[in-house]
């Protein structure tokens, strides 16, 4: 072992940075094998893996962990599934490595190619949820990176045993084990010797509570691929299928509270508050949801707590909904410009030119037409899984997978060109 944490770190970066041009030259065939196998691995040892996280999740409360902390943090048979069936999926999609995304031949007969390549090296911070494990190191490799992983010490056990168990084929498909890292220490210190390792580190992900990725924004030496806040809202219209924009909300704040994809906030055209408010009220109440309204919403829904400011910019990650009437489409953007996250956001009506004006007019990662915002996602989209999702405008933004894991160079090829 190195002598020191500075150490240790800086050993980590220098070897994913080595791995990281064994992987760039790896074939597409080699890369699948591997995804296939370790997918294989992951349901045959489930029993491994759900026992390490049965561990994790008893030790929760004591690191004050809220129900959906605790909810991120749980691994099931379905989940493991899942996060198998994902690398399954990302082994399906074609190689953005060497991947010509634009190019031809030039009136002097040069040929310039724009070619997909990878970034190098990943640092991928992330809170409880250990199925990411899977998904960061599946999409790394895929796309030629190296990555080093950086799980919360609430999730050590659950990421050590889906490390061990992804990692073990790498040679076996002759591609580096080095491209898939574990940070072995819970100092929190490792993460800032890392921030700082911008020769050997290209790329930092944080993926976790907003304190954390302020913290990494405000220390990398290198690029960070970030969201703060998944404050996602659902517009009612006063056109809208009200029976659709139920379904709808109900599915976007409750069928996962805690994710940032969940509906924080429900705008209702004053038109249709008479006839929707009570209905949805009711469904949600039903769902144990606490809603917090403005007066409008409260004349309709007298169980309503009185929102306050705060209560339109939180990110709540629980059964907790802001609701507010507005009085035309242009006031329900105007609220997500003020208190969005540029996240994801949602509107619910049968009218064409008004969604078409919503999708213009609302700056967010995701808009949703007629559908819930837990949509924006890596899986949902048909990315095979994703590293996170980005509310930034460069280099990559929305639901991150293969393609955003990867950036181009120019291939410039000629007979004895010179330039005059």
């Amino acid at each position: 072992m190195p002598d020191s944490l500075a150490d240790l770190c800086l050993d980590l970066a220098r070897r994913a940075k080595a791995a990281s041009s064994a992987l760039a030259v790896a074939n597409t065939t080699a890369k699948n094998a591997w995804l296939l196998a370790a997918a294989d691995k992951l349901e045959r040892e489930a029993d491994a893996v759900l026992a390490a996280n049965a561990t994790d999740v008893a030790a929760a409360p004591g690191f004050g962990l809220s129900a959906a902390s605790i909810d991120r943090l749980s691994l099931t048979p379905a989940r493991l599934t899942a996060a198998a069936d994902g690398m399954r999926q990302v082994a399906a999609l074609p190689d953005p490595v060497g991947e010509v995304r634009e190019g031809g031949t030039r009136p002097n007969g040069l040929q310039v190619l724009k070619v997909g390549v990878p970034l190098g090296v990943i640092f991928f911070l992330y809170e409880s949820r250990p199925n990411v494990t899977v998904d960061a190191a599946a999409l790394c490799v895929k796309s030629g990176n190296a990555v080093i992983l950086r799980g919360g010490k609430e999730a050590a056990h659950t990421n050590a045993a889906v490390h061990r168990l992804v990692q073990a084929d790498l040679p076996n498909h002759g591609l580096p084990p080095d491209a898939v890292q574990l940070v072995p220490v819970a100092d929190r210190e490792a993460v800032g010797h890392l921030l700082r390792l911008s020769e050997f580190i290209d790329l930092t992900i944080p993926r976790g509570g907003e304190s954390l990725i302020r913290r990494v924004a405000a220390e990398a030496a290198m690029p960070v691929l970030k969201h703060y806040q998944g404050n996602c809202h659902v517009y009612v219209d006063d056109m809208a299928d009200l029976v659709m924009a139920e379904r709808i909300i109900v599915n976007a704040k409750c069928q996962r509270p805690g994710v940032c994809n969940a509906a924080e906030t429900l705008l209702v055209h004053a038109d249709v508050a008479d006839a929707f408010l009570p209905r949805v009220g009711r469904a949600l109440a039903e769902r144990g949801v606490e809603l917090r309204g403005c007066p409008e919403t409260l004349k309709h829904i007298p169980t309503a707590k009185p929102a306050t400011d705060a209560d339109y910019g939180a990110e709540f990650l629980d059964l907790i909904l802001a609701v507010k009437v507005v009085s035309t489409l242009d006031a329900a953007v105007a609220h997500i410009a003020r208190y969005g996250s540029k996240h994801t956001d949602a509107i619910v009506t049968r009218d064409v030119s008004a969604a078409r004006r919503f999708v213009a007019a609302v700056d967010a990662a995701a808009v949703c037409v007629n559908a819930s915002t837990r949509f924006n996602d890596g899986f949902e989209i048909g990315l095979g899984a994703e590293i996170g999702i980005s509310t930034d405008k460069f280099h990559a933004r929305g639901p991150c997978g293969l393609r955003e894991l990867t950036t181009y160079k120019y291939v410039i090829t000629g007979d004895g060109h010179v330039r005059g």
